[in-house]
């Protein structure tokens, strides 16, 4: 049962996240006034990742009966390695922007502002086909992590599952919103954008997979995922997307933005309650039917 729940989370995540993404640039995605403002869409990702990393991820784990010290190890260690990777462009990926080219279409940068010069790629400048790939290549290994990410989720709950999946449906947006601008740049069909990083989402669904099988042999190990889950959810929010917010702004677009972050936070928690109410969640710990560390797996 795990498994096919997974399978389409996993789906929602990775393909719905592009759709969306597609419906936005459609209906007008600005930095500005007008349309649908890109730094709304930030915040609220960002509070949606923040609220799942603290309010469900990492709890979940901190109740298993590994030693805190040790978990807060692998926290810290999470943090360095998707720093790592980021640095080696294998978790994100990105293209230079330049702060006031092409004011009335969305910031490609929406979910992941990094200049990386590998890209080099700017508003008012198409790239390359190579270019292109090397941005569906890094968006595949980002959504195959995300994948393992989800289903770890799901394993230790299936209430934690579908929050982080949110949260993952959250961040993906704006990133796919980037992604499109990215590929219709070097190709004046839309359309076939659109199917690239759709095929590019469904790796989500592949991680999803991989990770359920990794977790069901590993289940010992559940709870270092989903710290590592958390760590990357972190990292996500207060590297690339929080980042993006600092900016001098008018009261009233700083209240804005607050108010979005708050959004983020409230839905994920709404979702958790929603689905804490149709399928219950009873770790019992003291049960010495659980596993060693307080979870049921099923299959």
């Amino acid at each position: 049962m795990n498994l096919i729940v997974i399978i389409a989370a996993t789906l929602v995540a990775g393909i719905g996240s592009v759709w969306l993404a597609a419906l936005l640039l459609r209906v007008g995605v600005r930095s500005g006034s007008g349309g649908v403002n890109s730094q709304h869409l930030l915040s609220l990702a960002a509070g949606a990742l923040l609220a799942t990393a603290f309010m469900h991820l990492l709890p979940e784990a901190f109740e298993s009966r590994i030693e805190p010290a040790l978990l807060f190890a692998v926290l810290l260690f999470g943090l360095v390695f998707f720093f790592l990777l980021d640095k080696a462009e294998l978790w994100h990926h990105g293209h230079e922007h330049h702060h006031g080219d092409a004011p009335d279409k969305p910031d490609a940068h929406n979910g992941h502002d990094h200049a990386h010069d590998h890209h080099g790629h700017a508003h008012n400048h198409a790239p390359k086909g190579g270019g292109s790939w090397a941005v569906l290549t890094g968006d595949s290994v980002h959504c195959f992590g995300d994948g393992i990410l989800i289903a770890s989720a799901f394993i230790a709950d299936i209430r934690l599952g579908l929050v982080a999946a949110l949260a993952v449906l959250a961040h993906e947006v704006p990133h796919h919103i980037g992604d499109l601008v990215v590929l219709r740049q070097s190709s004046a069909n839309q359309r076939a954008a659109l199917i690239k990083v759709s095929l590019a989402g469904t790796m989500t669904m592949l991680g999803g997979i991989a990770g359920w099988w990794l977790v069901d042999q590993l289940h010992g190990w559940l709870p270092y995922f989903l710290v590592l889950a958390g760590s990357s959810f972190v990292y996500v929010a207060l590297a690339d997307l929080i980042p993006q917010l600092q900016k001098r702004l008018p009261a009233r677009q700083t209240a804005a933005q607050i108010l979005w972050l708050v959004a983020g936070i409230v839905l994920v928690t709404l979702v958790s309650r929603l689905a804490h109410g149709e399928h219950g969640h009873d770790h019992g710990h003291d049960d010495p039917g659980h596993g060693e560390h307080g979870h049921v797996h099923k299959d």
